[in-house]
């Protein structure tokens, strides 16, 4: 059953995905016009700034996996609803302290902004604030129900849920930004969907996972315990942040909202690129936990982030390159002429962040082996520097400048420095890794050279156009990586469950 989880989870996030893309594409052209570039860039501006909120969890929800599996391993069950009980509370908590200092950023908007912002949009400012930090506080207790589903790996109700978002999200969006109540409308239905969907979460963690909560003996060694795991998973969150929310709130400053608009429309394209990673990656997460736990060989390891690595370059490598070659005319086509500067900053974001996303796997191992500590004092030095270096190549390039230090710092931080410690400290062979990851390769030089014929004989200005290009590259990196580039693992993938579906189809015709 674990095996049919992880493959429907993966499948069932790819399904969400393309949904989400689909319906993105037919969607934000109609929320930036409705919004306006100001309104759109005021919306990212105050959502960066109450994502720093997010910092009070302190990395405890990362935590969660990893002792949850230890425990049950030993099938201590009662540990396990001890567990339950520590989390909910130090969540609990943790969402009071959030709406504090929320309503203390409520109180203090003019000195968070600073001047760049109009009396009216400050005004919009507060009101949005208000409604994002409730929608933040009560994600935390709400999170220990949602890594309980995870850690039982019942991605099959995860991704259906996730699903059902991605769809019904923009279908009662877009009335609502018709009526005229453009940002604040769009975070009052985002929030009452939130709601729905943590309550969803609570209803199958008792009803069909039947989990327990223990109150009793609240185990302060676990506590500190899990605190000092959590804390370096704290300064990665603190890194994350800087990397990809600092931007927004210095242009803000230094700018004003139309620079961060364009900036969070790239924003926004880089992480459906990141999430077309993370939706292979996450469904492992319990998988590398009970490895750990189990005492399995690093080669073992070093197998499982091979294997996922590869399905993620190859995936990654056809957005990527794709959007090499033809982003430019999409992002004239989808958001307009006036967000046409988000394109550099997009590949600034994108082709850096290739890396760790292919290791994805490798954080989770680490993890496991609780040796991520290395990794966050690393990554705060590079953010640091990212932020050094970022306040005056805002100030003289905007938001290009903001995206180069962000790619400077990733690309020091995760191609050089983490792959020395994932190898000679970690104990994961890289020279294995990227020799398997890069066989994909030679298979890249058939649909680049066709995508650069296609730009230079097709004239990619109409959305007829624009499709047909994207259908013929697709088409010529999908037989390329098949015929060139995948492995016997990779094909069976793919072969399997098609095969299994057109025997099944065949079956009932016959039948």
């Amino acid at each position: 059953m674990r095996i049919n989880q992880l493959k429907a989870g993966v499948i069932l996030s790819y399904i969400s995905m393309f949904l989400g893309y689909a319906i993105s594409i037919a969607y934000t052209p109609i929320m930036l016009r409705l919004l306006g570039q100001s309104e759109y860039g005021l919306y990212n501006l105050v959502s960066s700034v109450v994502s720093y909120l997010g910092l009070l969890s302190f990395g405890f929800g990362s935590g969660y996996v990893r002792f949850y599996s230890r425990y049950k391993v030993r099938d201590q069950q009662e540990e396990i609803a001890k567990l339950n009980g520590m989390f909910l509370v130090v969540f609990s908590v943790i969402g009071l302290i959030a709406i504090l200092a929320g309503s203390a950023m409520v109180v203090n908007t003019e000195r968070v902004f600073g001047t760049k912002l109009s009396p009216d949009e400050l005004k919009t400012t507060k009101i949005l604030m208000v409604i994002m930090v409730f929608n933040l506080a009560t994600s935390f207790p709400a999170s220990v129900f949602n890594s309980y589903i995870t850690a039982n790996e019942q991605y099959v109700f995860q991704k259906l849920l996730q699903m059902i978002r991605v769809v019904v999200n923009p279908l009662l969006l877009l009335p609502v930004l018709l009526l005229g109540y453009k940002s604040v409308g769009m975070v009052v239905v985002t929030t009452l969907l939130t709601l729905t969907i943590e309550i969803s979460n609570i209803m199958f963690c008792f009803t069909r996972l039947h989990i327990r909560f223990s109150f009793r003996e609240f185990d302060l060694g676990l506590l500190k315990e899990v605190a000092v795991f959590s804390s370096f998973i704290f300064l990665n969150m603190i890194i994350d942040q800087v990397n990809w929310n600092v931007d927004k709130f210095l242009l803000g400053r230094f700018r004003g909202t139309v620079a961060v608009a364009v900036y969070g429309l790239a924003a926004q394209l880089n992480s459906y690129y990141m999430s077309l990673s993370t939706a292979i990656s996450s469904v492992f997460i319990p998988r590398v936990n009970q490895m750990v736990a189990k005492g399995e060989d690093n080669m073992e390891l070093t197998r499982l982030m091979t294997r996922v690595g590869r399905v993620q370059f190859i995936v990654l490598c056809l957005i990527g390159t794709g959007f090499i070659l033809f982003g430019l005319p999409f992002i004239k086509l989808w958001a307009g002429k006036d967000y046409l500067d988000s394109y550099p900053i997009t590949l600034l974001l994108i082709i850096p962040a290739t890396v760790p996303l292919t290791q994805n796997i490798g954080i989770e191992i680490q993890k496991a082996k609780n040796m991520h500590q290395f990794r966050s004092w690393v990554y705060i030095l590079i953010a640091l520097a990212n932020l050094i270096i970022s306040i005056p190549l805002i100030d003289r390039f905007g938001g290009v400048g903001g995206a180069l230090g962000t790619a400077i710092s990733l690309l020091i931080g995760n191609g050089v420095v983490m792959n020395w410690y994932y190898h000679y400290r970690v104990g994961l062979d890289m020279g294995y890794f990227w020799k398997e990851v890069l066989k994909c390769g030679p298979a890249f030089v058939f649909p680049v050279i066709v995508g650069l014929l296609l730009k230079l004989f097709l004239e990619i200005s109409e959305p007829i156009s624009f499709l047909t290009a994207g259908f013929i590259y697709t088409v010529s990196f999908i037989l390329s990586m098949w015929l060139i580039g995948m492995n016997h693992y990779e094909k069976e993938l793919i072969a399997r469950p098609v095969t299994k579906a057109l025997r099944r189809v065949r079956e009932r015709v016959i039948g």
